[in-house]
């Protein structure tokens, strides 16, 4: 059998995965394409539980991580080593999602071979080049040399008309973190943390927390912290869930605020199903994440966001999520407002997600085999 066009997938965090796992599971399904994954492992551990999760099995790991690496470190090493990896397998596109250093990094090597690049969730934008850090830059640079744009919304869409890019270049698909949510949800899977294996017959709220952007380090990290503890100590009928990141400044941040706190749980990361079944068991949700942002209204939860700006203004619009920033007080009065104000929690649970109907990759291998459909195959 005559082989499909190779569409070459590189992802090396967890997000990404997350994003791109329904388009390779559709890809591998599609009998005129033929998938080659490829992770950098920018994210080690958290990037094999998504794999794991989704039955992927990469052609190539080039497992980047290395202790303390600069993001010009990982900018070369992707660049370089993707390079040798694209030589080899000659790929006829190469799809990227979302806006890392491993993004960046992939959609620059196969440019500078003229092998179409494809930018799945493209055309977001916060309008501060610094915030995200270095996510803002690293998406307005991929915007400039992809071939095909797949952007989840309209806004997206218009957001790239701006910066210049042919319409006919770009594709409202919807967010396929949808898809993936939809899957991990509806697959039966326990929560094994000991901590919240009675979580479903608890009959306390829960405040699930999560907390790891560069620009929140410091200062605005400890101020999270000191909210969790407020609101801990102001509802004790409140359970408070922080899956704690790895990454040893946010520990320090908020582990001395939290430690004596019998009604805050601090647990490991959790691969990637079981906080899907986190989130449905959750009231409300306190992020600084992008992809919970999406992934939360879906199962209508209220999402707060610990920044000032976001990327994803459909959903602040639909009223799904709220921008506050990471002001001690602001925090406590806008969660203190969810739970003893029910109109204003069923407003915001209610709201309608505008991410999606959970068919994105669908579209995305359409909209590829259509990129495709002119090379002829030797």
């Amino acid at each position: 059998m005559t082989p499909g066009h190779k569409v070459m997938v590189i992802y090396g965090t967890r997000p990404e995965a997350i994003k791109v796992a329904p388009v390779i599971k559709a890809l591998e399904d599609d009998p005129t394409l033929t998938p080659v994954v490829v992770v950098t492992a920018q994210h080690r551990e958290m990037l094999d539980q998504v794999n794991e999760v989704f039955e992927i099995e990469p052609d190539v790991d080039l497992n980047l991580m290395a202790h303390g690496q600069t993001l010009n470190g990982i900018a070369g090493s992707v660049i370089s080593r993707i390079d040798a990896v694209l030589e080899e397998h000659t790929p006829d596109a190469v799809l990227v999602q979302g806006d890392t250093t491993t993004v960046m990094g992939a959609a620059i090597a196969a440019f500078n071979r003229e092998i179409p690049v494809v930018h799945l969730e493209a055309g977001l934008r916060s309008g501060d080049i610094n915030s995200p850090f270095p996510e803002e830059a690293n998406r307005k640079i991929v915007s400039q040399i992809a071939r095909v744009h797949l952007a989840p919304t309209t806004v997206s869409r218009a957001n790239l008309l701006a910066d210049g890019v042919p319409d006919e270049n770009i594709h409202v698909i919807g967010n396929t973190v949808i898809d993936a949510l939809h899957w991990a949800v509806d697959r039966p899977t326990e929560i094994m943390v000991p901590e919240l294996k009675d979580l479903a017959d608890d009959d306390r709220r829960v405040l699930l927390v999560t907390t790891h952007r560069r620009e929140n380090l410091g200062d605005n990290m400890e101020n999270i912290g000191r909210a969790m503890r407020q609101l801990a100590i102001s509802y004790p009928d409140l359970l408070i869930v922080w899956p704690a990141h790895k990454n040893p400044r946010v520990r320090a941040s908020i582990v001395p605020q939290i430690e004596d706190l019998g009604n805050v749980i601090s647990i490991e990361p959790v691969e990637y199903g079981e906080f899907s079944h986190l989130i449905a068991a959750s009231d409300i949700v306190l992020t600084d994440s992008g992809g919970i942002q999406e992934e939360a209204p879906s199962l209508g939860k209220p999402v707060l966001v610990l920044r000032e700006n976001t990327e994803r203004p459909e959903a602040v619009d639909a009223g799904t999520v709220k921008l506050i920033g990471t002001e001690t007080d602001r925090i406590v009065s806008e969660v203190s407002r969810l739970l003893d104000d029910k109109k204003a929690y069923r407003d915001m649970a209610t709201a309608v997600n505008p991410y999606g109907d959970g068919h994105s990759a669908a579209r995305s291998i359409a909209i590829i085999s259509e990129l495709l459909a002119p090379v002829q195959k030797q």
